[in-house]
């Protein structure tokens, strides 16, 4: 498996980023070990998750990193996984917070969650707006320099939130971001493409989109209202249900035809041919649909797929 640099550090990932919501959701204690197991098995090694993954379920969320600490203790992998966290969304216990009270307190608790001394990648999950930018950073300071975090990373940062960031880390001496985690897919383009790009760019940010199948859109398993209830997800699709979405369905299938493989695997292989995409997040809730994910780095599409994908998503 290729491997490639998260840039300004070493950590090395596969260029896939399995995406830990579904642990302690979708999928129960076992079946997310046998997932993880299957993703590991195939080379991949970089996991995404969040201090509140899922609070929609019991109101605090720590299931997902409890899962996958209890999954790296048993098979003794810690040292070959690259582990992503994130902090600072609401549960029903708190709002969104990144002050620096509520990281440090967060920190501990993830790494318990997780059994580790340490954490790869830890994200800004989303801004409450009000702390100081200089707070937040010093907090990362604090617990970098303690060897809790070896880097920092935005998730749901606005621009202006971002560029502000860099100015007052370099201004401060304090860390800066290292990787960005946009909303990007074939059904969500502009944002990311008008905003992001060029901050990206500038910054020199690794880039791991998520929802990067639009949640299941792009797999195609939804093409009709009646679709909608074959998930728990389901519901979260039917804005991409009209003439647009149908239409880039439509040339996925077309394509993977051509590869003899799936719409999911050209999705993601459309994310993975954009320069400024180091991995896209996916989840898997089977081995069906693991396969999907595999097979994406393997497959490069030509220009004319890509310039046929673009024009169509526009």
């Amino acid at each position: 498996m290729r491997k490639v640099k998260i840039k300004n550090t070493d950590l090395e990932i596969a260029p896939i980023n399995f995406g830990g919501n579904v642990f302690g959701w979708t999928l129960d204690e076992k079946e997310s070990f046998d997932i993880l197991d299957a993703f590991v098995a195939e080379g991949f090694n970089f996991v995404d998750t969040a201090d509140t993954y899922s609070w929609w379920v019991n109101g605090v969320g720590g299931q997902s990193e409890t899962i996958i600490g209890k999954w790296m203790k048993l098979r003794n992998n810690r040292e070959n996984i690259v582990i992503a966290t994130k902090v600072g969304s609401e549960t029903k216990e708190h709002a969104i917070d990144i002050s620096k009270k509520h990281i440090l307190k967060s920190v501990d608790e993830s790494l318990q969650r997780l059994g580790t001394d340490h954490i790869d990648l830890y994200y800004t999950h989303f801004d409450d707006q009000v702390t100081p930018i200089e707070e937040t950073l010093s907090a990362y300071d604090e617990i970098i320099k303690a060897g809790k975090v070896r880097h920092i990373a935005a998730s749901n940062l606005s621009p202006e939130r971002l560029i502000e960031s860099f100015e007052v880390a370099e201004q401060n001496n304090l860390p800066k971001y290292v990787a960005l985690q946009p909303h990007y897919n074939l059904m969500e383009r502009s944002t990311f493409e008008k905003d992001y790009a060029p901050l990206v760019e500038k910054y020199n940010l690794s880039t791991f989109s998520y929802w990067s199948l639009a949640a299941g859109f792009l797999t195609g398993k939804y093409r009709s209202e009646a679709d909608l209830s074959k998930s728990a997800r389901g519901e979260g699709v039917r804005k991409y249900l009209n003439a647009d979405g149908l239409n880039v369905l439509s040339a996925l299938d077309k394509i993977a035809l051509k590869y003899h493989t799936q719409p999911a695997t050209i999705a993601l292989a459309w994310l993975l041919a954009n320069p400024l995409i180091t991995a896209p997040i996916v989840s898997a809730t089977s081995n069906n649909q693991l396969k999907t994910l595999f097979d994406a780095p393997k497959i490069a599409l030509d220009q004319e797929d890509l310039a046929f994908l673009n024009l169509i998503s526009k």
